[in-house]
């Protein structure tokens, strides 16, 4: 694999960086990813505003109406850089790749998390501020049904979330948790003293809470009053990547603005630039489990 300046990952590593995101980002997980166009692309919901008419025999047909809302996907630029070694340069090929696949493997678990970070809270990732560029497409910006927090009984939490939902003709595919509510319904027991929810148990992540797909993951809180974000993730969420994924090796300056040139320092500076793009179709099919304003 040539490593020079500016190449694209290997295709088996893009490949197994898309694998690892989907493995680690609460919504890719409960989403499906798609390509998204470099330039931005306009997704069409259609709404069909009545119910289906009888018509009798020569009878008069009536107008059922459409409501059609469009959500732009613009995707964002993101990026993440490492100083290895300068034996990087004069490594064998089989070297190389390895020290790649260990780049790749944390740069995934990084977009990963930043997608979530970014689409959950509309923060920068890496300075936890919110971004301008992200704006208002986040669900914490742009989700208004929300339900407060109870830490004895976070079922009720559900349940009222699902309802909120459900009263707005949306529906429930799946729920994203924070370690929290995760662990406050695993505490939760029965008249016997049997764990209601005993998949939940010691941190774990089953990946469905009666039957419905669930994930776990400290990206749902991170700072901010969110403990569960519900909702039809599978229809009324998208992602992607905008474009394949570049490598740069650069062996010269200071990169990073660190202050240190990388020659006087005899290192090489590994970077990666992704375009990720997310729009959320319809804030009414989503509920957030948030903080009480008096806690």
């Amino acid at each position: 694999m040539t490593t020079s300046k500016g190449n694209l990952f290997d295709p088996t590593l893009i490949t197994d960086l898309i694998s690892k995101v989907k493995g680690n980002s609460s919504l890719a997980i409960l989403s499906g990813q798609k390509p998204v166009a470099f330039n931005g692309q306009k997704e069409f919901t259609f709404s069909m505003d009545k119910d289906i008419d009888i018509v009798a025999e020569n009878g008069k047909k009536t107008e059922g109406g459409v409501t059609i809302a469009p959500v732009t996907i613009v995707p964002i630029k993101v990026e993440y850089g490492a100083r290895v070694s300068d034996e990087f340069i004069y490594a064998t090929d089989e070297e190389k790749i390895d020290i790649l696949k260990a780049f790749n493997d944390g740069y995934a678990k990084k977009l990963a998390r930043g997608l979530d970070l970014m689409a959950f809270h509309g923060v920068n990732p890496r300075t936890k501020e919110t971004s301008a560029i992200i704006g208002k497409n986040s669900f914490d910006t742009s989700i208004t049904q929300t339900v407060d927090f109870k830490q004895a009984d976070p079922d009720s939490n559900i349940e009222d979330a699902v309802s909120a939902i459900q009263g707005s003709e949306g529906v429930v595919s799946g729920m994203a948790i924070d370690t929290q509510f995760s662990s406050a319904l695993a505490k939760m027991r029965d008249n016997s003293n049997n764990r209601l929810f005993p998949t939940l148990a010691w941190g774990a992540n089953p990946g469905s809470i009666n039957g419905l797909q669930t994930d776990v993951n400290n990206t749902v809180a991170s700072g901010s009053k969110d403990y569960a974000i519900l909702g039809d993730f599978t229809n009324m969420f998208q992602w992607g990547f905008a474009k394949q994924i570049p490598m740069e090796v650069i062996q010269y300056g200071d990169p990073d603005n660190s202050g240190q040139d990388l020659k006087g320092y005899n290192q090489v500076y590994l970077r990666s630039e992704t375009y990720l793009g997310w729009g959320i179709m319809d804030t009414n099919s989503f509920a957030r489990v948030i903080k009480p304003a008096e806690a």
